[in-house]
């Protein structure tokens, strides 16, 4: 009887060799299926979803390249005068020969020359007050933050009282103690400017400090200056950078409407604020003059806000998918 079950079970095991598995494969199916991401790369992705955003992007790269470049191969210079050719409309040939794409001023200069070169101007002045609020901002507020206790307590209280003093009153004692100039004006923007990210830093600060990795750091022996900068502040990156995506619009508008009254870079250097104001005062007669500064400000001023929503959006942990 045995003999006659182990002929029977080598036949079906013979018979089974025939025979292929159709259906689900179970070691497959338990398998990953989807490329593991981070947090970083599934922000940009989002990001990059976001079609307004993009094309906003784009153009404020053309507008930092423009700033760049255009004045350096242009023809003019921003400070070159031609009195026998002012007020030139716009797409405009002299007698001699010369084309003005924006036409010219009021002493006969190049429009299109001196809106680029403004944009440098205006640009730089943005970008590098923001960079020092960053950098004073976040060391100041993780300081604060992480030490805590009392030394929170007034450090916080400092940032109050600086807040407190109006910007335009140091602004004008800083121009009548210092040549007017960029550095100036960089300083000035700078001296309250950073009280917002400090804030903001500490914040984020003292929610991430009592977090795990950081009391495995204290634990590993980390100094107090290894955890803030290798641990929280980074940390920290994502609301930060949306923060200071936000804080160039402000700062470009801050140095035109310091420009615009007067108090911003001397002439002849242009900068928006102070082509602005050129074209308003003749506006009745020759608009295009002042419609092109402003909408030159208008339009970076917008994009950079629509860029800063739009990174907003894709560092916010909830819209995740």
């Amino acid at each position: 009887m045995s003999e006659e079950i182990k002929v029977s079970n080598a036949e079906m095991n013979e018979e089974s060799l025939d025979f292929t598995h159709v259906g689900v494969n179970l070691h497959e199916g338990e398998a990953i299926g989807g490329k593991a991401t981070s947090f970083m790369s599934d922000a940009m992705r989002r990001f990059r979803q976001n079609k307004v955003a993009m094309v906003c992007l784009f153009f404020l790269v053309f507008i930092i390249l423009g700033a760049i470049f255009f004045p350096m191969i242009s023809k003019y210079t921003y400070a070159e005068q031609d009195v026998a050719n002012t007020y030139l409309g716009m797409f405009k040939t002299t007698s001699e020969g010369n084309f003005h794409l924006f036409g010219t001023d009021i002493l006969g200069r190049d429009l299109w020359t001196r809106l680029w070169a403004g944009a440098r101007v205006s640009l730089i002045i943005a970008f590098a007050a923001v960079i020092v609020n960053f950098v004073v901002g976040a060391v100041y507020g993780g300081l604060s933050g992480y030490i805590g206790g009392t030394v929170d307590n007034i450090m916080m209280r400092i940032v109050d009282i600086i807040t407190g003093i109006p910007y335009m009153i140091i602004v004008m004692l800083l121009m009548m103690i210092m040549d007017p100039g960029i550095i100036t004006l960089i300083i000035a923007y700078s001296t309250v400017g950073w009280t917002g990210m400090a804030r903001l830093v500490r914040g984020q600060v003292v929610q991430l400090k009592e977090q795990e990795f950081v009391m495995a750091s204290k634990v590993m022996g980390a100094s107090p200056f290894r955890i803030l900068t290798r641990h929280l502040i980074p940390n920290t990156l994502s609301v930060v950078v949306v923060n200071l995506t936000l804080s160039i619009p402000s700062a470009i508008f801050t140095e035109a409407f310091l420009s615009y009254i007067g108090l911003g870079v001397p002439p002849p250097q242009p900068s928006w604020g102070m082509l602005a104001s050129d074209g308003a005062a003749v506006m009745t007669i020759y608009p295009y003059i002042l419609i092109l500064p402003a909408l030159f400000i208008s339009l970076t001023m917008l994009s950079f806000n629509l860029v800063g929503d739009a990174l907003r959006d894709a560092f916010d942990p909830k819209q995740r998918r």
